[in-house]
């Protein structure tokens, strides 16, 4: 089983920002293998289901970007996955050209408040992520402001494609081709 989350902050003045990306690849994820998203638990919007013969559990944390760590670790606790293993969290990325994608089994938190957070309830920093740009912030910009701003016509078009490559992404790496998954999708353009 895996559990596949995406980061995000609850609440409808927070949908389409950048800071949201996470959650809105799970409703991609969810939509096209026919999974509800809607059961509150372990501090997160749930669901279950199969993507190619692999069971997962999609999740939203509800705890807010800072605090995803809490959620990700009840998840992991109550359901027994190996978090090195079976987890997969998907998140923004300001270091990467919109829509660009870029996988890792493992890293730090590159400043990411919701992965620093992860790790520290983790205890490590072993588990896959699919991050997916969402434009470095403009010189002058504050950063929360940036990262809870909403994307451009354009950049929209762009994130559009690069949902439905973190869609393949997680498909893949449920299924035991992280490696093959980092190949196709880690080189820019």
């Amino acid at each position: 089983m895996f559990i596949i989350a995406g980061l995000g902050n609850p609440g409808a003045k927070y949908e389409g920002t950048r800071h949201n990306v996470g959650f809105d690849v799970i409703d991609k994820i969810a939509e096209e293998y026919h999974i509800a998203v809607d059961t509150r638990k372990h501090r997160a919007l749930i669901g279950k289901g199969v993507i190619d013969g692999v069971k997962v559990i999609l999740a939203k944390p509800q705890t807010f970007m800072n605090l995803s760590g809490e959620s990700i670790r009840e998840l992991t606790d109550y359901y027994k996955v190996d978090e090195t293993s079976e987890l997969i969290v998907i998140f923004d990325d300001i270091s990467l050209d919109v829509g660009q994608l870029r996988l890792r089994k493992k890293g730090s938190a590159g400043g990411h408040n919701g992965i620093k957070s992860i790790i520290s309830h983790l205890g490590h920093d072993v588990f896959m992520r699919v991050k997916v740009g969402v434009g470095e912030k403009p010189k002058g910009y504050d950063l929360a402001d940036y990262v809870l701003g909403h994307f451009s016509k354009e950049e929209k078009e762009k994130m559009e494609e690069a949902y439905e490559k973190a869609v393949q992404a997680v498909r893949m790496a449920a299924a035991g081709e992280i490696d093959e998954a980092m190949n196709q999708f880690n080189r820019k353009g």
